[in-house]
């Protein structure tokens, strides 16, 4: 079974963490959320307070992917975490899958991740994608790295990565089983 774990500070965009997470459990991958913050408690951008599995200090990357969230300032607290950093950087530099959507591919971007990528990002970011080819689109996948541009394409973001994770047919079952036409 495929392993993520997904990032979160206060200040994320609530919808785009839980809904790519809801359906990659769904599609049968472990998700464990884990906080940046160093309380297991996390508020989001709209004030919904979300309760973290793990804290980031009580981890080892033994993921098979790494998903970070977007929504501000929760993406600034993603990008100001040395420990998150150099896990993202000891994590692509061992080939293994990274995923963020709308503002916090910046976080890749600035790392130098994304170099020689398309990505997508949400629309005022592409500067922070140095080295990258902005696509627009919904969701990119290149190589090891997916990306998605906001919350409204957080459900192709999930399923996507279903996709990937697991395999195509789980995941198009699962759109069907989610009633999901696009």
């Amino acid at each position: 079974m495929a392993k993520v774990y997904a990032f979160m500070a206060d200040g994320m965009e609530e919808v785009e963490c839980l809904a790519v997470c809801d359906v990659l459990v769904r599609a049968g991958v472990e998700v464990k959320l884990v906080s940046v913050t160093g309380k297991k408690e996390v508020t989001g951008s709209h004030g919904f307070r979300i309760t973290a599995d793990e804290l980031f200090e009580d981890i080892t990357d033994d993921a098979d992917l790494l998903f970070l969230p977007g929504g501000l300032p929760g993406t600034n607290h993603l990008r100001e975490h040395e420990g998150l950093a150099e896990m993202l950087k000891a994590h692509a530099a061992a080939g293994k899958r990274l995923a963020a959507i709308c503002a916090a591919p910046s976080v890749l971007g600035g790392l130098g991740l994304a170099k020689g990528h398309q990505v997508t990002c949400f629309p005022g970011f592409e500067d922070k994608m140095e080295g990258a080819e902005c696509t627009g689109a919904c969701v990119v996948t290149d190589r090891l790295i997916t990306t998605g541009r906001g919350m409204g394409c957080s459900i192709d973001l999930g399923l996507e990565l279903a996709g990937i994770l697991t395999d195509a047919g789980t995941a198009e079952a699962l759109k069907k089983k989610i009633q999901y036409e696009r």
